[in-house]
């Protein structure tokens, strides 16, 4: 296969055609779809949902049963607009990301290469990419991936348009599919197909003309797709908090960035067994310096759910009440420094019932309301932290970084 195809190989698995029914979006000839400034005004949390439930390989992790446990849980929870009214506001409608909103981050031949491979995915029902990682495509994946990434823009859009109207915007929340932190500028990697947060960075810089835009990433593992993406660049700070040693390999605390965007970059390893307690302290001594020292005009969120002691594809221990502290402090510091414009964007997570019940209490932080995270957590599943490794790493960091 030629001009970026080659890629890609053929490999005779067959996707299940299972019938779903997709969540709505306008397509790219449509005019984009944005609440009102009086809805947004309401609203407290605005969410988008892109389920992909055609990218599906049966007994993989990143499955299609994923974001639907999700809404299933919100749901149960009463923690939709069905319970809610206007202060939790669904983005049904917005248009698909282009091909050039993705060429912001990705090469173009590998934009139209997976276009094109979609042909043979048709065919084969499931195609794989050679050498990158365990990351699969189905017929609907380019689609699919066109809409998660124009999901993540379009909150971006809402929430960037609300902040110009009142003084406390919603905070976004992108809950998609494929993933996309991996996913590198020449291609995709580790279950992810294209970078959603860096694609949201540059449209909120393009678009908007915002200029500094900070990015957190709590996913077990490193963003190596966001941190190689914006390694040069001075006006995007990626941070991200991952297990040490973890896949990809990337993320050592050595990378800052380079050339122009050394310092910008942020990478802090944490020692397996890391918990509740490294994050707390990651968090305040971390965190918020860097985020007040750079000065960001929005913060975007690589949101993983995969560093709960529940999860089966790593070896930290966050629980529940990790990630509704994570996500309270997170809004509070971007009602501190940005004026409350901030996105978070659903990245990895694997167990349905630990990423479920996680995401649900997120929201209920980002609504102010009290954690039920201990109906969930069981405290038998946890282990002493390795407190010393965690204060060494973030001595270093400290150092490296002058915080």
């Amino acid at each position: 296969m030629r001009n970026g195809l080659s890629l890609w190989r053929k490999h005779l698995v067959k996707h299940n055609n299972r019938a779903y029914t997709c969540c709505s979006f306008s397509t790219e000839k449509d005019p984009l779809l944005l609440p009102s400034i009086q809805q947004l005004t309401d609203a407290r949390i605005i969410y988008s949902v892109s389920a992909a439930l055609g990218h599906n390989k049966d007994s993989h992790p990143e499955c299609s049963a994923r974001v639907p446990a999700i809404v299933t849980a919100l749901e149960k929870n009463e923690l939709t607009p069905k319970f809610r009214g206007s202060e939790i506001l669904e983005l049904a409608n917005f248009k698909n990301a282009t091909i050039e909103d993705i060429a912001n981050v990705h090469e173009k031949a590998y934009v139209l290469g997976l276009e094109k491979a979609m042909v043979e995915a048709s065919d084969s029902g499931l195609i794989f990419i050679e050498g990158s990682g365990p990351t699969y495509a189905t017929s609907t994946t380019f689609q699919d991936s066109l809409i998660a990434a124009g999901a993540g823009m379009a909150l971006v859009d809402s929430v960037i348009t609300a902040s110009r109207n009142s003084l406390d915007p919603p905070t976004g929340f992108a809950l998609i599919r494929p993933p996309g932190h991996h996913a590198v500028p020449k291609g995709p990697m580790g279950f992810c197909v294209f970078g959603n947060v860096a694609i949201a960075a540059r449209h909120a810089q393009r678009a908007h003309g915002l200029k500094r835009v900070f990015i957190i990433d709590f996913d077990v593992h490193h963003g190596n797709g966001t941190n190689d993406a914006f390694a040069e660049d001075p006006d995007i700070f990626f941070l991200s908090t991952h297990q040490d040693g973890s896949y990809p390999g990337t993320g050592k605390m050595s990378d800052i960035g380079k050339g122009r965007g050394e310092g910008t970059t942020l990478n802090l390893p944490l020692p397996g067994g890391s918990g509740d307690i490294a994050m707390r302290t990651a968090f305040e001594e971390i965190i918020v310096p860097c985020v007040q020292r750079f000065k960001p005009d929005l913060i975007l969120v690589s949101a993983g759910y995969d560093a709960h002691v529940l999860d089966p594809l790593a070896n930290l221990q966050f629980t529940t009440g990790t990630y509704y502290s994570l996500a309270k402090d997170i809004k509070r510091l971007a009602k501190e420094v940005c004026g409350g414009r901030c996105v978070f964007f659903l990245e990895g997570g694997y167990n349905l019932e630990s990423l479920s019940a996680s995401v649900a209490d997120s929201f209920r932080a980002l609504l102010g309301e009290e954690s039920l995270a201990s109906e969930f957590d069981n405290p038998a599943y946890l282990y002493d932290e390795p407190r010393r490794k965690v204060r060494d790493a973030i001595e270093r960091a400290k150092s490296i970084h002058c915080l």
